[in-house]
C-alpha cells in the first residue's frame, strides 16, 4: 500500500481508495437520484393492477392511506361503491380494484435505498456513504499544492460552486 507521509498523502491515498471502494453504490445513489426527480411522472413506470380486501366503510383519507394512494380523491358514489381515478372501492364489502404506477423491481429497491430513514436497517450504509462523500469534499483540498495556479483556480470555482447551491436553496 502507498506510504502515508503527512496529511496530504493521507488525503490523496484515502480519496482514492474510499473513491474505488465506494464506485458502485455512487453509481446507484445517481441514478436513483435522477430516478427520484421524475417520481411525479410515469417515467420508467408500469402499470399494475391490484384486487384486494380492505377494511370496510373507510374513509376517502382512510382509504387513500390504506392503499397507499397519495391525493386519493373519489370522484364519484354510486350506492357503496366509491369511484376514483386509479379504480373502484365497495365499501361494503370491502373490495378495492385499482392499478399503480410502480418502477421496475431493480429500480424501486435503488429508489428505496436513496430514501431511506433512521429505523430502515440499510440507515448506517446511507450514513456511511453521506460521511464518505463529506470527506471527499475536504479531500479534494489536498489533491494540489495550494501553491499551483490549478488550486487557485479551483477554489475560484468552489466559491461560484457554493454561491450558486446558496442561491438555488433559497429560490
Amino acid at each position: 500500500m502507498d506510504k502515508i507521509k503527512d496529511t496530504r498523502s493521507f488525503m490523496r491515498v484515502t480519496h482514492r481508495y474510499l473513491g474505488f471502494f465506494l464506485a458502485g453504490i455512487m453509481a446507484v445513489y445517481a441514478i436513483s437520484g435522477v430516478l427520484l426527480i421524475y417520481r411525479d411522472t410515469d417515467f420508467l413506470k408500469k402499470e399494475k393492477k391490484i384486487d384486494k380486501i380492505i377494511a370496510k366503510n373507510l374513509s376517502e383519507k382512510e382509504l387513500g392511506k390504506e392503499l397507499k394512494l397519495r391525493n386519493l380523491e373519489v370522484e364519484k358514489t354510486e350506492g357503496s361503491v366509491l369511484k376514483f381515478k386509479q379504480g373502484t372501492y365497495d365499501a361494503a364489502t370491502g373490495e378495492a380494484k385499482y392499478t399503480k404506477k410502480e418502477l421496475p423491481f431493480v429500480l424501486d429497491k435503488m429508489t428505496k435505498l436513496h430514501k431511506s430513514q433512521s429505523k430502515d436497517s440499510l440507515s448506517p450504509l446511507n450514513t456511511f456513504f453521506g460521511i464518505s462523500l463529506f470527506f471527499f469534499v475536504i479531500s479534494s483540498f489536498w489533491m494540489f499544492n495550494p501553491k499551483t495556479k490549478a488550486f487557485k483556480r479551483g477554489m475560484m470555482f468552489t466559491i461560484v460552486g457554493l454561491i450558486v447551491s446558496i442561491i438555488l436553496v433559497f429560490i
